[in-house]
């Protein structure tokens, strides 16, 4: 990809990873035109560069609210945002008059100082992961940089990175459903129906089959820069009918002392373990970075201990899959909290292990938790055993009021933030917040 000095460039979508690649084009003597195209209001926009200090740009324009998304075939480069849905008309209309489609992300790699690139996707798991390996690999003595879907934007740390160094990156699909160019290493953790459905206006992208979701997690070794993919080795038959020019690795779960909770980290321990060996990380080195390993942020995080009931947060699962492994993880008694909204997740599996391992269920407003309560009551559970909240303060005010020692307060929903939250961490830290209290 070539480089960016004066082209005519769109960011489409102004969130963490076009923002840092905005100020980062400008502080390395960029002097084309840059618009920004985004649904929200001018002013709010122009409060997150104030935040960010870019206010400073001022060949800065504007597309903003019911224009956000016209002419895009007048740019010479798009820059898309994660959410932001390729197959939208306004893109399509740009790559039919050739102009160039990219990401920060793409853009990252091709121009990544560093070829000792990884990169980690799958439906569950890839954040930790992609912290586990980047935490083998600062054992060992290797300077890394971990980036990517798990918060941080590649950009905000690019000039920082030598030759030498170690690139981590978490990618969601949507970071990947079109990239030419990707890292050399890359593990895939694990597939779940996932993204088949819109579940938030303001990050509209969704895949329009399982198959186009498998497709665009594949991609990550699906480039001429691959050398090396790690798998899951329950996706064996699957990847089997697919044509994969790089060296591939299968893993297995692998179950080592480690302060992870959840038996699913078995999976993420086992990614992380066989591609740090192929890279020649001695074991004794990698035993002693998962010993001293804990739960993320919102990743079923132990959050306080009150009159002896345990809370849980994994504001992060958002899939039926997860959340059922979740609840699998406690042996005490569950009161959950779930629901949100829907991402056409199937609930019927789900509901079956809510209705045998949790003791009480509360449920947050969202399109999806009609029918999340549906299936559950029809796997068993007992509708005097069902509450409705309409904040997660109340939901957590039941939660105290239901709980007795020895109970597990739990939140993990199998849906999407949105609606009464802002995202998956606004829903995580609002629980804590009132857990606490």
């Amino acid at each position: 990809m070539m480089m960016i000095e004066s082209q005519n460039i769109a960011l489409l979508g102004l969130g963490k990873e076009n923002l840092a690649l905005l100020g980062w084009l400008f502080k390395n003597g960029y002097r084309g035109k840059a618009t920004i195209c985004d649904r929200r209001n001018q002013s709010i926009l122009k409060d997150i560069l104030n935040q960010n200090k870019l206010t400073r740009l001022t060949t800065i324009e504007w597309r903003t609210e019911k224009q956000f998304n016209k002419n895009l075939a007048d740019f010479e480069i798009l820059f898309r945002s994660p959410g932001w849905p390729l197959a939208c008309p306004g893109v399509q209309e740009a790559l039919a008059a050739n102009v160039l489609v990219s990401s920060a992300m793409e853009f990252f790699f091709a121009i990544c100082p560093s070829k000792n690139t990884i990169g980690v996707t799958g439906s569950k798991g890839k954040g930790t992961t992609a912290t586990l390996i980047s935490t083998i690999l600062k054992k060992s003595g290797k300077k890394v940089w971990l980036g990517g879907n798990i918060g941080i934007a590649p950009f905000s740390f690019f000039d920082k990175i030598k030759k030498e160094d170690w690139v981590v990156m978490e990618l969601s699909s949507f970071q990947l459903e079109d990239i030419v160019t990707g890292p050399r290493y890359a593990v895939i953790t694990n597939l779940f129906h996932e993204h088949l459905s819109p579940a938030d206006p303001l990050n509209p992208n969704y895949h329009h089959s399982f198959k186009d979701y498998w497709q665009a997690k594949l991609r990550i070794a699906c480039h001429p820069d691959s050398k090396l993919l790690v798998i899951n080795e329950k996706l064996k038959a699957k990847l089997e009918k697919e044509s994969i020019l790089s060296k591939v690795i299968y893993f297995r779960d692998k179950q080592m002392q480690s302060k992870l909770r959840g038996s699913y980290n078995d999976e993420n321990i086992g990614a992380a373990y066989a591609l740090c060996s192929y890279l020649k990380v001695p074991a004794s080195t990698i035993q002693s970075a998962i010993k001293n390993f804990g739960n993320l942020e919102h990743r079923l995080e132990f959050v306080t201990e009150k009159k002896r009931v345990k809370y849980f947060d994994n504001s992060f699962a958002t899939t039926p899959e997860s959340t059922a492994l979740d609840l699998l993880s406690f042996s005490e008694p569950i009161i959950q909290i779930a629901g949100g909204a829907d991402k056409g997740a199937d609930f019927k599996p789900l509901a079956k292990v809510i209705a045998k391992k949790t003791k009480c269920l509360i449920l947050l407003p969202g399109q999806a938790t009609r029918r999340l309560a549906t299936e559950v009551r029809k796997a068993g559970l007992n509708k005097d055993k069902i509450f409705e909240a309409a904040s997660m303060a109340e939901a957590v005010a039941i939660a105290q009021r239901k709980s007795e020692p020895g109970d597990i307060v739990l939140l993990s929903t199998a849906c999407a933030s949105f609606g009464i939250f802002k995202n998956y961490k606004d829903r995580g830290d609002q629980f804590k917040l009132y857990a606490k209290k």
